[in-house]
């Protein structure tokens, strides 16, 4: 069984080193569906509960949402740090509220106070796709995901191996303690 949960994001990204309007930068929302597998968890009848998927994927993701999305090797990297560090926002305004926990990937760096995402690679749909999963796949058993963005679409599917303790009385992955951390079962 899978349950489905979709996520919105707004970033502004550019495609560096193509032709034409995509070298510029621009701003984008993006749609992101996960969906999720596992068995039926008897206590709540249900795989995962939807809300519980968004928030586990919503506490990293939050970086890229009304951040700026630049791969490593892009010229304007360099002169934005400069501006932000010459307004004083390079290490975070006390109006950002929205910063999820710095992560460093192979794919991507997130540096959260000055709502900043670094990539490898272009940031495609196929990319936010690799990115999303590799950020994800220790924390939830993905099955399936979908990005779109404007006209654009992709979507990969997964072999889910993971074996992730859930509470039998609300449903949500345990922590590495053993307990709930919504209602408090202990395992």
């Amino acid at each position: 069984m899978r349950s489905i949960t979709t996520l919105e994001l707004q970033y502004a990204h550019r495609f560096y080193g193509f032709k034409g309007e995509a070298q510029y930068l621009h701003g984008h929302t993006g749609t992101l569906t996960i969906e999720v597998k596992d068995s039926v968890n008897m206590g709540v009848n249900m795989v995962f509960p939807c809300n519980e998927i968004k928030k586990t994927a919503w506490g990293v993701l939050k970086n890229f949402d009304h951040a700026l999305v630049l791969r490593e090797d892009d010229p304007l990297l360099p002169a934005i740090l400069d501006v932000y560090e010459k307004q004083g926002i390079k290490n975070g305004a006390p109006t950002n509220q929205m910063k999820g926990p710095a992560f460093k990937t192979e794919l991507a760096i997130a540096y959260p106070e000055c709502r900043l995402v670094v990539t490898k690679e272009t940031m495609t749909v196929e990319g936010m796709i690799k990115i999303v999963y590799d950020l994800l796949k220790d924390k939830l058993n993905i099955a399936k995901l979908t990005f779109t963005s404007g006209d654009n679409a992709a979507s990969e599917e997964f072999e889910t191996e993971n074996q992730i303790d859930r509470c039998p009385l609300c449903g949500i992955a345990l922590d590495e303690n053993g307990v709930c951390p919504k209602c408090g079962y202990k395992k």
